[in-house]
């Protein structure tokens, strides 16, 4: 995503749902996704047998969460991505937000873009 052009980046991430400007370091901009899923809620009776305890409770799996993909845009280009957010699933880091990244990337090389050269 770094180089993209500010049009670039409303065109395959939409439009931001927040911004911020940091001065001589550019613009923060924020695409924020909430994921609702269909949550599986696994309930268990509450058992007491005899001197042992009680035992039951419940437990959520695959919740929903939200991502805040920062984008630091800087002389009208991507600078900088960070993630923020509840966006982790069990087994995978910032999960949520592969999908605006990965829009950026299909958009870029639909275009043929190529990245400016890496400063010295």
């Amino acid at each position: 995503m770094v180089g993209l052009s500010e049009a670039d980046i409303r065109m395959c991430a939409g439009f931001p749902t927040a911004t911020a400007d940091v001065g001589s370091s550019g613009q923060i901009w924020t695409n924020q996704r909430t994921v609702q899923r269909g949550n599986l809620s696994i309930a268990v009776p509450t058992l007491t047998a005899g001197p042992i305890p009680a035992v039951g409770g419940s437990v959520n799996v695959a919740p929903g969460g939200y991502c805040n993909t920062q984008i630091r845009m800087l002389d009208g280009h991507v600078a900088e991505v960070a993630y923020a957010g509840d966006n982790n699933l069990p087994n995978s880091r910032d999960a949520l937000c592969v999908s605006t990244v990965d829009a950026c990337v299909a958009y870029a090389r639909q275009r043929h873009y190529k990245a400016p050269a890496a400063s010295r």
